[in-house]
């Protein structure tokens, strides 16, 4: 057995054992997935992203008469999202927030000047109160220069938002679009890591980096027009100092972005190691492995300390590099203005000498000079930090190819489908046959049918199905799976499910085909029960709803409990919130669970259940197996199991072989 390959939509979830890591949510409308906040606060943002994707069930047809659901049938209201600007527009936004703030940091010429020409004027006998025209002027100018840099920070901060969320969105749904059969996904502490956490860097490379990159390349260039035509020695000066900046800070940047990709790595890959060992950490204790499992994580620590330390080294070093060639800069042009005042250097002025107003006004512009190039050493770290988290969603947005990728049917949004079916041109090509008529999934019990399937993971030596696979099950009908482990009974339940297309054969569900036309339709349709069913933080209503539609949630949600003899334990626990994986909840109420999201989704025709009664004792075993048979009615029901109790009350039983015969076989 591979382990439970369902999402945790309708209780499944469970961790595929190859890799420890949950399986993701299906997908509704995977472009807005990551947009949407979570059901329930506390959620870590793997959690709250996958949470997100679950399928709202509003696209789910009505329950036919002659079968009374579970719960009473509703017609759920549709939902409204707010759908964040393109990304073009921000590059836009972030661009003209860019040259509003250079046009700011340009104020302090006329501002120079103004107050040159005021100590000039009392220097040769001005009165005081010629003063307040300069100073008025200087005052104006202030408050226009600190709106002007309020609204450039502003509308950066704006225009980088939408960039990085259609980045986010973009990974999002790479990551829906993967198989959770699929063994190259991104470990999920990972994906949380890079989402969450790592791709704030990019908000602060678009918002800071980018407008004093646009100020380094304008202002410098302006003050020196205005410097050069009173002393070409000055300007000379500011000329020679200026490219020397910019060549220490590329060459030590390409130093901090390869320390900072380093680093972000390695702070993933320990996300993801110390998730995986909270999930199995039950399992840890039992085999005593608590203290080799905190060495490595402490291990862990040290590196990412180290590479923290490294990129804090190269940061450190691009400011104090650029300070001193600033402080050398201005200090020479100091040193000459003095001079050249005093006599001792009277060459390098046009007009023969400065005056005292033409020296000041040099001098004030000499640091306003270098402060841009100051603000862009400031944020080069920003930079570095920006384009590795840039990267990383980069890979996670890159779709799985190869031989070893394993695609989700049917995870483009429905709606994007629509799209390309009717306007070619979106999809830039013509859409196939099948997408063209887009039929609503069948009602009532859905009948099964698989004809010549064969299916192999990649890399593995044996088939995971015996090859030209067939089966046939009426609908209503109850059917039990039975094999030994490894035999292909969740593969088989996985392609059933359409979390993955059998390399040969054709799947019908309901008499529809199970293709990417139609495979997130049928898989509203659909409910799933698995032996290791995922909770999320949250409350217990919140665990059963999982964030689908109705036009009363929370009365619908509580139905499901009682329904599930949960009425008790929801009482007993009032607002509690539920822990990360389960905390608080045992084996059998975690499963009662999975049976009330089963229940939530009064549409489904089909259940699927991967060994709803392992590891659990005798009696809650029958309890559960009740349940499900209640459940199952005015439904298809296929049960993997080992239980010879629970495939007894099943109408017909299907044996599929050991891996030892279809390795001989193969």
């Amino acid at each position: 057995m591979r382990g439970n390959p369902w999402p945790a939509e309708a209780g499944g979830g469970a961790p595929l054992p190859e890799t420890g890591e949950q399986a993701p949510m299906l997908p509704r409308a995977v472009a807005g997935s990551c947009a949407r906040p979570p059901a329930s606060g506390g959620a870590s943002p793997a959690a709250a992203a996958v949470r997100a994707a679950v399928p709202a069930g509003d696209a789910a047809p009505a329950a036919p008469a002659a079968r009374k659901p579970l719960i009473p049938a509703t017609s759920p209201t549709r939902k409204t999202t707010h759908k964040p600007p393109p990304a073009g527009q921000g590059k836009v936004a972030a661009r003209n927030a860019a040259l509003i703030q250079a046009a700011a940091a340009l104020i302090w010429a006329p501002q120079a000047a103004l107050i040159a020409m005021a100590i000039g004027g009392l220097a040769h006998g001005a009165p005081a109160s010629a003063m307040l025209a300069p100073a008025a002027g200087v005052l104006a100018l202030g408050l226009l220069r600190a709106a002007l840099d309020a609204l450039g920070v502003r509308r950066a901060f704006q225009g980088a938002r939408p960039i990085l969320t259609a980045r986010r969105r973009d990974a999002c749904a790479a990551m829906a679009a993967r198989s959770p059969l699929d063994m190259n996904r991104a470990a999920s502490g990972e994906a949380a890591a890079i989402i969450g956490e790592q791709a704030e860097a990019v908000q602060a490379w678009l918002a800071r980096f980018q407008p004093a990159r646009m100020k380094a390349s304008i202002v410098p260039l302006v003050i020196l027009a205005c410097v050069a035509p009173l002393s070409w020695v000055a300007g000379l000066i500011l000329l020679i100092a200026a490219p020397l900046i910019p060549l220490f800070m590329a060459l030590i940047g390409w130093r901090a972005k390869a320390a900072s990709e380093a680093q972000l790595v390695e702070m993933g890959a320990m996300n993801a190691f110390l998730l995986d060992r909270l999930r199995g950490l039950a399992t840890i204790r039992t085999l005593g492995a608590v203290e080799t499992t905190a060495t490595r994580l402490r291990a862990n620590a040290e590196t990412v300390r180290r590479k923290t330390m490294a990129v804090l080294r190269i940061a450190f070093l691009s400011s104090a590099v650029l300070e001193l060639f600033s402080a050398l800069g201005v200090a020479l042009v100091a040193v000459y203005i003095g001079f050249h005042l005093l006599g001792d250097l009277p060459f390098g002025a046009w007009g023969g000498k400065l005056t005292l107003a033409q020296g000041l006004f040099i001098l004030l512009l000499a640091p306003a000079f270098f402060e841009p190039l100051r603000e862009l050493s400031a944020v080069w770290h920003d930079k570095a930090a920006g384009e590795a988290a840039m990267t990383a969603l980069d890979r996670l947005s890159a779709p799985g190819e190869g031989p070893a990728a394993i695609p989700l049917p049917g995870a483009q949004a429905p709606e994007r489908q629509g799209e390309a079916a009717t306007d070619p041109a979106r999809s830039g090509s013509t859409p196939p046959a099948s997408s063209l008529s887009v039929a609503p999934p069948p009602t009532g019990p859905l009948m099964v049918t698989a004809h010549g399937l064969r299916f192999r993971y990649p890399g593995a030596a044996t088939p995971a199905l015996p090859d030209g696979f067939s089966v046939n099950i009426a609908a209503g009908e109850r059917v039990a799976l039975l094999g030994p482990s490894g035999g292909g009974k969740s593969t088989l339940l996985a392609l059933l499910a359409g979390l993955a297309a059998p390399q040969h054969g054709v799947i019908t569900i309901g008499g529809q085909r199970l293709d990417d036309a139609s495979a997130a339709r049928l898989r509203q349709r659909m409910a799933w029960i698995g032996q290791q069913p995922h909770v999320f933080t949250g409350g217990l209503e919140a665990n059963v709803s999982l964030g689908r539609a109705a036009p009363n949630v929370r009365a619908s949600a509580g139905r499901a409990l009682r329904w599930a003899n949960l009425a008790d334990v929801a009482a007993s626990r009032g607002g509690a919130i539920i822990g990360e994986g389960g905390v608080g909840l045992s084996g059998g109420e975690a499963l009662r669970l999975a049976l009330a999201r089963a229940a939530f989704n009064q549409e489904a025709g089909l259940v699927l259940a991967d060994e709803p009664t392992a590891h659990l004792d005798r009696a809650t075993a029958g309890a559960v197996t009740e349940s499900l048979l209640e459940l199952a009615k005015g439904r298809t029901l296929i049960v993997a199991t080992h239980d010879p109790e629970l495939a007894r009350r099943m109408d017909r039983t299907i044996h599929l072989p050991s891996p030892t015969a279809l390795e001989e076989r193969s």
